[in-house]
């Protein structure tokens, strides 16, 4: 092997697009097959699809907001949550997952679960506060910007039943829950700063150390007695009825839990010490 080649192959997997006389941008991604260093070109489609997807509804979120249609912006949001739930279940099904679908689908939930529902936020009660509210929309910005990170390098040192932390898909139901329930009354300072406190403290919560529970453990496979499938039916005509106040209401619950479950376990300690 000559000189030229040895430093060709040398090289990191970042530079093979610039290496291989193609002079094209493609993607290149290294996997280990049986043991040996597989170096492959192109990303998979179809999870992809749906991040994509999933990255339009948030943006979609966004230019709605500013044009005042709230509603459908809040709507956009939680579209954009069915499609990120979707894309790493397809990946696996189909066994395409690879570490650029990875990273685009935590960029996209940055958009979708970060910046969207801040902007929708402060377009529609926030920006009458001045600094209060873009200083409250800054604190949901970054908590989820940080949620994010810290949840992709703590992928495989936790618990797979808790997630570390509000998820900001949660965040985001939160937020737009909040402003597609409220959205015909006229925002009134008691209503502005309301708003403000459940965005600042949506990003506090997706930072803090509070346990919530994944759902992870429980097995969508297996028999289940038949009454489950009845409360299934019930609740999505509960959600049927009134999808805006149910859904808030709802993931308020969950984003509740997490606190009431981190006093019970404080309490429990104290009482056995």
């Amino acid at each position: 092997m000559s000189s030229e080649e040895q430093k060709k192959t040398a090289l990191p997997v970042e530079d093979a697009e610039y290496t291989d006389g193609l002079g094209d941008a493609e993607v290149v991604e290294e996997e280990v097959v049986e043991g040996a260093r597989v170096r492959r070109r192109g990303v998979y489609l179809l999870p992809n699809l749906f991040t994509t997807g999933s990255l339009f509804s948030g943006f979609y979120a966004i230019v709605a907001s500013m044009n005042g249609q709230f509603e459908t912006a809040a709507i956009a949001i939680f579209v954009s949550m069915i499609l990120d739930g979707l894309d790493g279940r397809v990946a696996r099904m189909t066994n395409t997952q690879s570490a650029f679908g990875a990273e685009y689908d935590s960029l996209s939930d940055m958009v979708a679960f970060g910046v969207a529902p801040a902007l929708v936020a402060f377009n529609w009660a926030l920006a009458d506060l001045g600094k209060f509210g873009w200083v409250a929309a800054f604190i949901y910005v970054a908590g989820a910007a940080l949620r994010l990170a810290r949840f992709n390098t703590q992928i495989g040192s936790v618990d797979k039943k808790y997630f570390v932390g509000l998820p900001s898909p949660s965040a985001a139901a939160i937020v737009a829950g909040a402003v597609w329930s409220l959205h015909e009354l006229t925002t009134t300072g008691g209503l502005n700063v309301f708003m403000a406190l459940l965005v600042a403290s949506a990003g506090i919560l997706m930072v803090s150390n509070v346990l919530y529970s994944s759902f992870k453990d429980i097995d969508l496979r297996g028999r289940v007695p038949f009454f489950i499938i009845l409360i299934i039916v019930l609740v999505l005509s509960i959600i049927a009825l009134d999808p805006a106040r149910t859904l808030f209401g709802g993931f308020l619950i969950y984003t509740l839990s997490g606190p009431f479950q981190a006093c019970r376990r404080f309490l429990k300690k104290r009482r056995a010490a």
